[in-house]
C-alpha cells in the first residue's frame, strides 16, 4: 500500500503552488522550485541527476516529517521513515503518498490478494454466500485465509509446501567418511568436528565410507530424536592441548531445521535450505487451508480455485452476481470485488492471480498493484509521489496508464512523478527537469512549467529527445554466426514453444506484461550451449551497506594494495587487510568500519548517527595517517568515479574497472556509495561493468532483463552502445525490452502474447524489426511502425 502520511500544514493556503526553497538533499545545490498541486507533474533528467532527490528525499521525505510530529512517539516505530530533508523551507505542501519501486523483504505469505485487499473481499464472499455441505456450520472469514490459525492447514503452516530433508539431500556423496565430510550438511570447523568426535566416542566409525554403513547407523545418525550427552576425549595434537568436555549430540535433521526455521542469519538459513526437500503438503494438497474451509464453493469453486483464476477470467465468473438486482451478500460483495479487478485489468494485470506470490512480482507489477488499491481508496487532498509508473510496461500498458493517472488527479489530488517515458511526459500537466548531468554535474532545476516551454532550455538533455531533436544511428541488421535452437519449452505460460535465438546478434524479446519473456531468458540461461552466459539481472548488488560499488567491482582490491605499498604503510607494517573497512585492525571499531552508529531510544525509531570518533570515514585516525597522493583511504572512497577515474590513472586494475563504469553511464556515483542506495537499473549497469572489465568477450552469451528500466533517454544511447560493441566483439546479447528505440535498433526480434499469463506464452511474430513491424496480429508491431 505504499507509504501514506494523512497530515501536513500550509502556510499559504491560497497560492496553488509547493514552493521549495533550499534543498540540499544529496546532490541538490540549495535548489528553489515551484511545483503546481492539482497537476500531473513529471520530474525527469538523466540518471543521477537528482530527480529523485528532489521528489522523494524532499518533497514526500517533508509531508513525513511533518506527518510525524503528529503521531504518538510509540506508533512512530511502526513507519518506515525515509529522514529529514536538508531544506529550508518548503511551503504549499499537501500530505504525501508515496509509491516507489524499491520492495520491502518479500514475504511468501504476501501475495496479489493481499496487497490488493481482494483477498478479504474474496473470503467475506466465500464465507457468506458461499454452498456449505448439509449440516455444515458457517464459517467465518478467517477460517478462508492460510495466513491465521483458524484457516491454516495445521501440517504446513499454511505454506502449502513442507520442506524436510532425506538421506540423499543430507550426503550427497555416500563415497565419503564421515571424517572425509560425508554429511555434507554439517557446520564446518569446530562444530563439525565436534560432532565427529562425539559420533567416534559413541561407537561409529567416522573412516569407513558412509554406503558401508548399516541403515540403521546411518538413520540414527541423520535423524534421531535423541540428544545423548557423552564425555569427549580430543586426539591430542602436537602443539595444542585438548581437555575433555562434555559434547552433545544433535541429529543432522535436527540442525537443518532448526538453522532453517530459526536462525536469523540469511546466509545460514540459504545454507540450510540447500539441503532440503519441498514437497506439495500430503493433508491439503497444496491448497494450504482446513478440509472444513475447502469443502465451502463459490459458483461451484472452492476459495482455492477462485484465488488460482487469473484476474480477467475471476472478474468474469463474478460479473453475472454483480449484475443481479437487489443488496444480497452476494451481489454487493461480487460488485465490490470486480470494481476492484477492473481497475487491475486496465493497468494490464488481468494475467495475475490473487494467489500469486509478491516475492515474484517485479517492482513495476507491485508499484501499479498499489497504484490501482490508492484509485480505490477515496483520498483526496494527497500527492501522490510515484517512482517510474510506467516502468516494465509495454507500450500499450503504458498508454492505459494515463487515464488512471487522470482519475487519482480528478479526484482532487496531485500527482508527481519521477519518469523516463517521454510519451508519459508529454501528457504530463508539468516538467521540471532536473540537471544538466548526473552527481556532482547535476542538482540544478533547469526547467518548471509546461512541458512545450522545455523545449527553449538548451542545456536540457530531456529537450532533445522529448521534442524528436536527438539522432539515433540507423542499423543494418547484422547476419546471424549461427543458431541457438530450443525445441518443445514448457515453463510457466510457456507451452511447447520452438523458438530459434541467433548468435552474434542483439536480440530483443518483447510482449505485454506477463507474456512470457522472463520465463523465455530463464530457459536460455538453463539450456545454452555456448562458451559462457551471463546474465545481468537487477536484483541489489549486496543488502548492507557494506557492499559498494568499489568492493563490488573488485576495484577496491587494487586501491587497499597501492596504500599498502606506500613508504609509510611498509615501515608500519600495513599490509593491504589494514585498509579494509570489514575487518578488525585498521577500521574504526566504535562503529566496526560502518561510519555511523545506531541510536535507540524509547518509544522512537532507531535513528542513525555519523559515528562520534571517525565522524563518517570508516577507519582509526593510525590509517588515516597514510595518505596516497594526499589522499586518504577514506577520501578515495569519496570520490566519485569521474573523479577517481584521473586519480587512479595509473593503478591498471582500478582504472580498468573505472573505465567501465563510465562506459556504461556511472560516472557520477561514489566508489564508496553503499549497495542499499543504488536503483535496479544502476545495480544492473554495475555488474554489467563488472563482466566489461573482462579482457575475453568473444562467445559470451548475455541476457538482460529490460536493462533501459530506470534509464534516461540520453543515459540508454550510452548502454546500448556498450551491449553493441559486446556483439561487434563475437558475443550474443538477449535483452527483455519495452523501449522501442532499442527494439528498433535490435538485429532480430522475438514477440510474445498475444496477452499476459494463460493468453499469452506464443510467439507471435519474429524476425528483423522492420519485419516484426509489418506483422498485423502483433501489438508491439502498432507502436514499432513508427521507429521502423
Amino acid at each position: 500500500m505504499g507509504n501514506a502520511t494523512p497530515g501536513g500544514h500550509d502556510t499559504a493556503a491560497d497560492d496553488p503552488f509547493v514552493r521549495v526553497r533550499g534543498a540540499r538533499v544529496h546532490n541538490l545545490r540549495s535548489v528553489d522550485v515551484a511545483v503546481p498541486r492539482d497537476s500531473l507533474v513529471a520530474f525527469t533528467g538523466v540518471s543521477g541527476s537528482g530527480k529523485s532527490s528532489l521528489a522523494f528525499g524532499t518533497l514526500y521525505a517533508e509531508a513525513q516529517r511533518r506527518f510525524l510530529e503528529s503521531v504518538a512517539p510509540y506508533a512512530r516505530r511502526l513507519v518506515h521513515q525515509v529522514g529529514v530533508p536538508d531544506v529550508d523551507e518548503i511551503t504549499g505542501l499537501p500530505p504525501a503518498v508515496a509509491l516507489e519501486q524499491r520492495r520491502s523483504v518479500p514475504s511468501s505469505r504476501s501475495s496479489v490478494g493481499t496487497v490488493t485487499t481482494l483477498s478479504n473481499s474474496l473470503r467475506m464472499l466465500v464465507s457468506r454466500a458461499g454452498d456449505y455441505p448439509p449440516g455444515a456450520e458457517r464459517l467465518d472469514s478467517d477460517s478462508f485465509s492460510p495466513n491465521t490459525p483458524v484457516g491454516a492447514c495445521p501440517n504446513c503452516h499454511g505454506l502449502g509446501m513442507v520442506h524436510d530433508v532425506t538421506e540423499g539431500s543430507l550426503v550427497p556423496d555416500p563415497s565419503l567418511s564421515i571424517r572425509e565430510g560425508a554429511v555434507a550438511s554439517w557446520p564446518g570447523a569446530w562444530q563439525g568436528k565436534n560432532l565427529r568426535d562425539i559420533l567416534a566416542t559413541l561407537g561409529y566409525d567416522i573412516d569407513r565410507p558412509w554406503r558401508e554403513l548399516a541403515q540403521e547407523e546411518r538413520d540414527w545418525i541423520l535423524f534421531t530424536d535423541e540428544q545423548p550427552v557423552v564425555t569427549v576425549h580430543p586426539v591430542r595434537e602436537a602443539h595444542r592441548i585438548h581437555r575433555p568436555y562434555q559434547g552433545t549430540y544433535s541429529s543432522a535433521k535436527r540442525l537443518v531445521l532448526r538453522a532453517y526455521a530459526e536462525s536469523k542469519n540469511e546466509s545460514r538459513r540459504r545454507k540450510a535450505a540447500e539441503f532440503l526437500v519441498s514437497t506439495v503438503c500430503p493433508v491439503c494438497e497444496g491448497h494450504r487451508l482446513k478440509p472444513e474451509a475447502l469443502a465451502v464453493t463459490f459458483a461451484g469453486r472452492t476459495i482455492s480455485e477462485l484465488a488460482a483464476l487469473p484476474l480477467i477470467a475471476l472478474a468474469g465468473l463474478l460479473r453475472p452476481y454483480a449484475d443481479e438486482g437487489g443488496g444480497g451478500p452476494a451481489t454487493v460483495l461480487a460488485r465490490e470485488l470486480v470494481g476492484r479487478i477492473e481497475v487491475l485489468l486496465e493497468l494490464g494485470l488481468g494475467y495475475l492471480s490473487t494467489d500469486r506470490s509478491s516475492p515474484t512480482l517485479s517492482a513495476g507489477e507491485l508499484q501499479r498493484l498499489r497504484l490501482a488499491t490508492q484509485l480505490r481508496s477515496g483520498l483526496f487532498g494527497v500527492v501522490y509521489v510515484l517512482d517510474e509508473p510506467s516502468a516494465g510496461l509495454h507500450p500499450a500498458d503504458a498508454e492505459a496508464l494515463m487515464p488512471v493517472l487522470r482519475r487519482l488527479k480528478a479526484a482532487g489530488n496531485s500527482v508527481f512523478m519521477v519518469e523516463h517515458d517521454l510519451d508519459v511526459v508529454r501528457r504530463a500537466d508539468w516538467v521540471v527537469d532536473v540537471g544538466p548531468l548526473a552527481g556532482t554535474h547535476g542538482g540544478r532545476i533547469l526547467y518548471s512549467g509546461p512541458v512545450e516551454g522545455l523545449q527553449d532550455v538548451e542545456a536540457s538533455a530531456t529537450r532533445r529527445y522529448l521534442f524528436g531533436e536527438a539522432e539515433r544511428p540507423s542499423r543494418t541488421p547484422r547476419s546471424p554466426a549461427g543458431w541457438m535452437k530450443l525445441r518443445g519449452v514448457t515453463r510457466h505460460n510457456l507451452r511447447d514453444l520452438d523458438v530459434d535465438v541467433p548468435l552474434g546478434a542483439f536480440t530483443a524479446v518483447t510482449g505485454v506484461s506477463g507474456s512470457g519473456k522472463s520465463t523465455l531468458i530463464e530457459v536460455l540461461a538453463e539450456a545454452a550451449a555456448v562458451g559462457r552466459v551471463v546474465r545481468v539481472d537487477q536484483q541489489p548488488i549486496g543488502r548492507t551497506p557494506r557492499s559498494n560499488l568499489a568492493t563490488y567491482t573488485g576495484l577496491f582490491d587494487a586501491v587497499r594494495k597501492v596504500f599498502a605499498a606506500t613508504d609509510e604503510a611498509r615501515a608500519r607494517g600495513y599490509d593491504a587487510g589494514r585498509f579494509s573497512f570489514n575487518v578488525a585492525g585498521g577500521r574504526c571499531e566504535t562503529c566496526q568500519g560502518e561510519g555511523h552508529v545506531s541510536v535507540e531510544l524509547l518509544f522512537l525509531p532507531t535513528t542513525y548517527a555519523p559515528c562520534p570518533d571517525c565522524h563518517g570515514a570508516r577507519y582509526n585516525p593510525p590509517t588515516l595517517e597514510i595518505t596516497y597522493r594526499g589522499v586518504t583511504i577514506a577520501g578515495v572512497l569519496d570520490l566519485t568515479v569521474d573523479e577517481a577515474t584521473g586519480f587512479l590513472a595509473d593503478v591498471a586494475a582500478a582504472a580498468r574497472s573505472l573505465r567501465t563504469l563510465q562506459e556504461v553511464g556511472l560516472g557520477y556515483l561514489r566508489l564508496g556509495q553503499p549497495a542499499t542506495e543504488l536503483s535496479g537499473g544502476e545495480a544492473q549497469r554495475i555488474k554489467l561493468a563488472t563482466e566489461l572489465q573482462r579482457t575475453r568477450r568473444s562467445g559470451v552469451l548475455y541476457l538482460l532483463d529490460e536493462p533501459t528500466t530506470g534509464l534516461h533517454p540520453a543515459d540508454t544511447d550510452v548502454l546500448m552502445r556498450q551491449l553493441h560493441a559486446l556483439v561487434d566483439g563475437g558475443s550474443t546479447v538477449v535483452v527483455v525490452e519495452h523501449d522501442l528505440d532499442v527494439v528498433a535498433a535490435a538485429d532480430h526480434v522475438i514477440d510474445l502474447g498475444p496477452g499476459g499469463g494463460d493468453e499469452g506464452g506464443q510467439i507471435v511474430a519474429q524476425g528483423t524489426p522492420r519485419e516484426v513491424a509489418a506483422c498485423p496480429d502483433s501489438l508491439t508491431a502498432t507502436y514499432l511502425r513508427a521507429r521502423c
